[in-house]
């Protein structure tokens, strides 16, 4: 079984299991420990976490993974997980979870400093940090002008042996899920399909996309917005940028990375680590060193991105997305692109 498909039946048994058992963890407590499985990089949110260490006196326990991985695992562990945080990368694998019944609900205050749009409706997780999708191009080969303003003209055979992008990545797997919400299945596989048969290169990440353009290995990638601005920070004159999709359009998505508190008897510590991920220190930590959009009013965006307020992507609530998840995971699998 291919580890999407493993993904999906991990999720589905921890519905039926939790039908019964009703969710609690075994394991919880306020003793200055906190367990966080975290989908976002170490190298990006190590040192964040760190500071609330510090700032805090909390320990923290971090296991770092794959959000779609980790949302496995979190299934499969169920009522009896040592987590008591889960901080995602995309509010797929948070919706997920969420829908599992592993999620608890969050608190009002922290739930209320986010527009409602980055929140999950039933109160279980909460955006921390914004992203858009975009389409990176190879600034030396490609003009702006040339590229499309719709995702669905990238199966047109001008593309072909030009396109790269992460298949196993958490948020190009919740892009194809909005896509199936706003375009409906069959659409969706054709795209799918289509873009199979212009011979794309398939990357692991997301990073590998970026610097296959810049390596002339393909002019083109599918991916989130920021990492165009953490390689430029690394290697000045980077030659890649972004390409911002049309308005409504399911490439142009406006997805969130974000926290949950997983099912405990004491969420004390958690709390305060959800509410650290929200406050002014975090959220401006985000916008100048990982790139991505704060969620809060009172923070600015990075320098360079179009303001969140003047980004739509299709007309879909990340709320919905977790339920796509197993069915997109197995259109994935169908058409060629599991892994």
């Amino acid at each position: 079984m291919s580890r999407l498909n493993s993904l999906a039946a991990l999720l589905t048994a921890a519905v039926l299991g939790l039908a019964g058992c009703g969710g609690d963890a075994a394991q919880a407590g306020s003793d200055g420990r906190l367990t966080v499985y975290s989908g976002r990089a170490e190298k990006l949110v190590g040192p964040l976490l760190a500071r609330f260490e510090q700032e805090s006196g909390v320990e923290l326990e971090v296991r770092y993974g794959d959000s779609a991985e980790l949302a496995a695992t979190l299934a499969e562990e169920g009522g009896s997980s040592p987590a008591e945080v889960f901080f995602a990368q995309d509010a797929g694998a948070l919706g997920a979870v969420a829908d599992a019944g592993l999620l608890a609900p969050l608190p009002a205050s922290a739930r209320e400093q986010v527009d409602a749009r980055w929140a999950d409706p039933e109160g279980r997780w909460v955006g921390t940090s914004g992203r858009s999708r975009v389409v990176a191009y190879s600034t030396k080969r490609v003009e702006e002008g040339d590229l499309p303003s719709s995702i669905f003209d990238f199966t047109k055979p001008e593309w072909k042996g030009r396109i790269g992008f992460p298949p196993p990545n958490a948020s190009f797997q919740a892009f194809v899920s909005a896509m199936r919400l706003e375009a409906g299945d069959e659409r969706t596989k054709r795209w799918l399909e289509g873009i199979k048969a212009n011979e794309p290169t398939l990357l692991d990440n997301n990073i590998q996309t970026e610097e296959a353009i810049a390596a002339g290995e393909i002019d083109v990638g599918f991916v989130n917005h920021y990492y165009v601005f953490e390689l430029e920070a690394e290697k000045p004159g980077f030659p890649v940028a972004n390409h911002f999709l049309a308005k409504g359009d399911p490439g142009a998505l406006v997805n969130v990375a974000g926290v949950g508190i997983v099912r405990n008897e004491d969420t004390t510590d958690a709390q305060k680590l959800v509410n650290f991920l929200l406050g002014r220190e975090a959220q401006e930590y985000f916008a100048t060193k990982t790139f991505e959009y704060p969620l809060v009013d009172a923070v600015a965006p990075p320098d360079g991105l179009p303001s969140l307020d003047g980004l739509q992507g299709p007309d879909v609530e990340l709320g919905e997305l977790g339920d796509q998840l197993r069915g997109t995971l197995e259109l994935l699998d169908e058409v060629g692109f599991g892994t």
